[in-house]
């Protein structure tokens, strides 16, 4: 295992140093999902809940957290992103599946964007939710997969992560 980058010598934080990098496509795809009552994912499915359609609000605000994240997580760099898709999507019978893919043209991974992109999804499907169900649960929350840079290509395997549950 390598060391953290985000520490000088002395142990300081700092932002990691990008300058000498080579610019390259770089994309990531990262997953999560929003578990909750059979019950809500039906009125979410019917748009029969008051704030609206959930799945579309969700997505916008989950491009807009990937456009944030330099703002959210202290020493990511700010990105200018080239492309963010997300996709959600009401698998029965109790979740909300969540999908992000981000691309730049850059120096560095787009990693955290789409991270942030689903976690944002996912608390925004909470938030519009909550109130006829506060039993959800946020989970799953991933990297699957990422592209281009120095370290090159990861995809996650099926091994690493165990299945959720059914039901």
């Amino acid at each position: 295992m390598g060391k953290l980058s985000h520490f000088d010598e002395t142990g300081a934080s700092r932002m990691v140093d990008v300058s000498e990098k080579e610019a390259t496509l770089r994309t990531a795809r990262a997953s999560g999902s929003v578990r909750m009552n059979p019950a809500t994912l039906a009125l979410l499915r019917d748009r029969g809940l008051a704030k609206g359609d959930v799945l579309e609000v969700s997505r916008l605000a989950g491009i807009m957290g990937a456009k944030r994240t330099g703002e959210l997580i202290p020493l990511c760099h700010p990105l200018g992103l080239d492309g963010v898709e997300l996709s959600l999507r009401a698998e029965e019978p109790d979740h909300v599946r969540v999908e992000a893919v981000v691309k730049t043209v850059g120096r560095t991974g787009v990693e955290m964007e789409a991270l942030v992109a689903v976690t944002t999804a996912c608390l925004t499907v909470y938030d519009m939710c909550k109130a006829v169900d506060r039993e959800m649960v946020i989970e799953e929350v991933r990297l699957e997969e990422k592209t281009g840079g120095r370290r090159g290509t990861y995809r996650r395997s099926a091994a690493e992560v165990p299945a959720p549950e059914a039901g």
